[in-house]
């Protein structure tokens, strides 16, 4: 007796279902990819229609570091460094620096109104002094601590034999030595001065 082997025929329907479900997968999945590229490519489109800040900072004259603070009112919009564009939307802004590296945090403000997708600019102008407390003891060296304050209020602390940067103008200094003190009334720094007080004890 011969061996007669039937092949199973699938029905065409079957082939037809199969092929509609591929070909449904490969659109869904094209579909889908084309939608993420058109967001990336929006997004990327909106950034560059961003409006843009740029600030700069000097100090006596000559280029300076900064912070930078864009707010609204009371609300920060956004924030950045100087030398480096901090996109923005369209409105109006105060726009905040404050140097860096001066004890007494000096800041300049100015307003900024954006109005189109451009950049804007705008330059901080500061005026500092170097100002330096020496402590003696018995005609030596010693270690004290001063206390900096400009109308009433407490701009901060300095160490003996410490240089620091502070916003010119007038200011009075405590100097601590143990349990003794020493007063500087009415100090007045000028601009680019550098000055050294010694407060002997």
């Amino acid at each position: 007796m011969s061996d007669i082997r039937l092949n199973a025929v699938r029905p065409a329907a079957v082939y037809d279902a199969h092929a509609m479900k591929k070909n449904l997968a490969t659109v869904v999945s094209v579909s889908v990819l084309t939608l993420l590229a058109a967001f990336v490519n929006a997004g990327a489109a909106s950034a560059q229609q961003r409006a843009r800040i740029l600030c700069s900072a000097t100090d006596n004259g000559q280029s300076a570091s900064g912070s930078v603070s864009v707010k609204q009112g009371d609300r920060e919009i956004a924030n950045g460094i100087t030398g480096t564009a901090i996109a923005v939307p369209n409105g109006t802004y105060d726009v905040i620096v404050t140097l860096d590296g001066a004890l007494d945090h000096p800041t300049v403000t100015s307003q900024v109104v954006v109005a189109r997708a451009q950049q804007y600019t705008t330059t901080a102008t500061f005026q500092t002094a170097v100002l330096q407390i020496q402590v003696e003891a018995a005609g030596r060296h010693a270690a004290g601590m001063a206390t900096i304050t400009r109308n009433g209020e407490r701009v901060g602390t300095l160490g003996a034999g410490v240089p620091c940067h502070l916003s010119a103008g007038t200011y009075d200094i405590v100097v601590r030595y143990r349990s003794t003190e020493r007063r500087f009334d009415g100090i007045a720094l000028s601009p680019g001065e550098h000055r050294s007080l010694t407060a002997s004890f």
